[in-house]
């Protein structure tokens, strides 16, 4: 490296590592730091909202201080006709910190129903994509305690079993890549605080005020719990508690796949004893095969899952397809092979 470039990187370490002399956001950042703990080269996906920019301002200097290979991504939707004059004013933002971002763009037809949950789906899946480019296991979403809170809620208005009402957690895996999340404990008002101070803006999404949206009615709702004394300190000590108890039925879950379960590349087959567990424990059990063998990011509708596994406890010879799966039942043994 020339001294020119020693000279700007170190001008840079000290610009960026300036704005950790506030107080507040240094104490943030160390939660941050003590959170992520991680020693290998991660991507960061970034929106442009105050939670992402807190997290790409937070992980350009964990990157600098552990001498990590970090890339940063925004996902265009065009969903929105300014979404694509958005992504270029949050790379023009990040650049002035020395973080470049790369635009990723969604091509194709664009859902006219469930539009918020599907832009997630199709967000993984880009993301995802790029870890197989530049063979990087790890990436780092800004989610934060309010998320979580709000994911409960919408589960629970769902009618999701417990595993869903807890799914967000600081890491998860889809598809052998890391989903951290570095920011789990933190709350919103803490993260606007960075933004607004580091980077003195930051985006404002339309659509977080619609009311056409499930996860915007929910917030609204519990703002005003909020205001009728929902204790924050009591739901975090409810939602660890349950946590708890999904964790064991996880540890049963996996023995089942363990002992009852042969898993190929393209085929699973499993025994009559793999369907002698409890409801949820074979509920969960099934559904890992769905998404193993289907190659799937995400787990097929629970309303379905029960069906058919209802149909199998008592019929022989049946055969179905769900999830980019064939299930075949002969005799007492069922074998799910990938859909063709």
């Amino acid at each position: 490296m020339s001294l020119k470039n020693l000279s700007v990187s170190s001008k840079t370490r000290k610009f960026l590592f300036k704005k950790l002399n506030d107080r507040r956001i240094l104490k943030i950042y160390n939660n941050f730091e003590s959170s992520l703990n991680l020693n290998k080269n991660f991507i960061v996906a970034v929106s442009g909202g105050p939670d992402s920019l807190a997290l790409a301002f937070f992980s350009k200097i964990y990157s600098i201080k552990k001498s990590l290979k970090v890339k940063y991504f925004i996902v265009d939707h065009k969903l929105r006709n300014n979404s694509s004059t958005e992504a270029l004013f949050v790379k023009d933002l990040l650049k002035n910190f020395s973080i470049d971002l790369n635009i990723l763009k969604w091509i194709g037809k664009k859902p006219s129903s469930n539009i918020q949950s599907l832009a997630r789906q199709k967000r993984y899946k880009l993301l995802i994509e790029q870890t197989k480019k530049l063979k990087i296991n790890n990436i780092l979403l800004g989610h934060h305690i309010n998320d979580v809170f709000e994911n409960f809620f919408i589960r629970f208005l769902r009618g999701s079993g417990l595993n869903g009402m807890v799914s967000f957690d600081k890491k998860s895996v889809i598809h052998k890549v890391n989903i951290i999340r570095p920011l789990i404990h933190l709350e919103k008002k803490d993260l606007i605080y960075v933004a607004k101070k580091v980077f003195n803006t930051y985006v404002k999404d339309p659509s977080n005020n619609d009311e056409n949206f499930t996860r915007v009615r929910v917030r609204n709702l519990i703002a005003k719990l909020e205001t009728e004394g929902l204790d924050n300190k009591k739901f975090k000590l409810t939602i660890k508690n349950l946590k708890h108890a999904n964790n064991a039925i996880k540890f049963f879950y996996e023995k089942n796949l363990k002992e009852n379960s042969i898993i190929l590349k393209n085929k699973a087959i499993l025994n009559e004893e793999f369907f002698n567990y409890p409801e949820e424990v074979l509920f969960r059990s099934f559904s890992e095969i769905l998404k193993l063998i289907g190659n799937k990011h995400f787990f097929v509708r629970g309303k379905k899952i029960k069906t058919i596994l209802e149909n199998l406890s008592y019929k022989t010879n049946v055969r179905y397809t769900l999830g980019n799966c064939v299930i075949e039942k002969i005799n007492k043994t069922v074998i799910v092979l990938k859909e063709r």
